[in-house]
């Protein structure tokens, strides 16, 4: 992947106002013809987790939205059975600290700081787009905006995000931000291939989209929330969006943006931040049909990783991974999402605000 990748997102939504679209038709096969791994792990731990990790027992589960879960998105049924195997995952998501040491041992530049290729990114835009100025075409990424007045339209979302040059992990609202006395915090403006190479730096990889809900319901299978179904404990158990969004946060569960890592209550398996605070990648592909095929086989799924391609019903040309968990930007008004089996589609190029990552290990380190 190239440095070019980063700033497509972001041109396109707030500058160019095009749609990335790749030369070649993604297919609609939905389903990884390799999904089971060959070598079953116990659901016994290994051995010792760990330091920042606990071990996930492996066992069944039900994907997908539960059926009493009324604010439950068509992509996120039909629910249908899979089983994974026993793996150790982080009790937070990775840190502004964490990360911090991994550049520094690697000298590692996100896709956010790097600079652009004009000639690299236009063949990703549509013929004839022009160049934009110099000024603004420069390294940057996604920074959230609050409105000055209500939004009558939630659908677009350019309303509340802005293009910010300088905005990186470093400077997580552009330049004269900085991540001073927030080394707890999760690290963010992340995009796909940053948590690829910390994970690679790390000896783990990112979960499943199947590994990642299973983590978060922790047994609880009929749950809405990892807490339950109550709403009302939202406050107490996840950083989200509380008020009208986006134009006030009433910080009723303490902050407005990202929180401290473990602010909240973990949940059975011992995890942090498994509903809010920031969105978390995961490693499948997004693909609209994937859902209703593996619902099909009539089978249990072991160890699913995913659609074999890419495919979004809405823009047949869109190359997405799965983001799992919501963030604070979350609210009941608009997506919910720090449901369990909440989950969004997001261009693997790209970093936001409200996007880091946690990682899972297979055996003991």
């Amino acid at each position: 992947m190239t440095a070019r990748h980063t700033y497509t997102f972001g041109f396109l939504l707030l500058i160019l106002s095009t749609s990335c679209k790749s030369k070649t038709d993604q297919s609609k096969e939905s389903v990884d013809n390799s999904t089971t791994i060959e070598h079953p792990k116990p659901s016994k731990a290994p051995g010792e987790a760990p330091k920042g990790m606990t071990w996930i027992p492996g066992g069944e589960f039900n994907q997908g939205a539960v059926p009493n879960d009324h604010m439950a998105m068509s992509h996120e049924k039909p629910v249908h059975p899979v089983h994974v195997d026993g793996f150790f995952m982080d009790i937070h998501e990775v840190t502004n600290a964490q990360f911090a040491k991994f550049v520094k041992e690697t000298a590692y530049v996100t896709m956010a700081e790097r600079e652009i290729d004009w000639e690299e990114m236009k063949k990703q835009l549509p013929r004839g787009t022009p160049r934009p100025p110099d000024s603004i075409l420069q390294p940057g990424s996604l920074v959230f905006k609050k409105t000055k007045s209500s939004v009558p339209n939630l659908y677009d979302y350019s309303q509340w995000w802005e293009w910010k040059i300088g905005a990186n992990w470093r400077h997580p609202y552009g330049p004269g931000s900085d991540i001073e006395g927030k080394g707890n915090h999760p690290v963010v403006h992340i995009a796909y291939e940053d948590a690829q190479a910390y994970c690679k730096w790390a000896g783990r990889r990112l979960p499943t989209e199947a590994e990642w809900e299973y983590a978060a319901r922790a047994g609880k299978d009929e749950s809405i929330f990892f807490w339950g179904d109550d709403n009302s404990r939202l406050s107490s158990h996840a950083n989200s969006w509380e008020g009208e969004f986006p134009v006030e946060n009433t910080m009723e569960d303490g902050f407005e943006r990202s929180a401290p890592v473990m602010s909240y209550p973990k949940n059975d398996f011992g995890l942090h931040d498994m509903a809010g605070n920031v969105w978390e990648w995961t490693s499948d592909w997004y693909n609209t049909d994937y859902y209703q095929k593996l619902a099909s086989n009539g089978e249990v799924a072991q160890n699913p990783k995913g659609a074999a391609s890419p495919f979004n019903s809405n823009n047949s040309y869109a190359q997405e991974r799965v983001i799992k968990g919501g963030s604070f930007l979350c609210s009941a008004s608009y997506c919910a999402s720090y449901r369990i089996s909440a989950r969004m589609a997001t261009s693997p190029d790209s970093g936001m605000e409200h996007l880091g990552f946690r990682t899972v290990l297979v055996g003991k380190q």
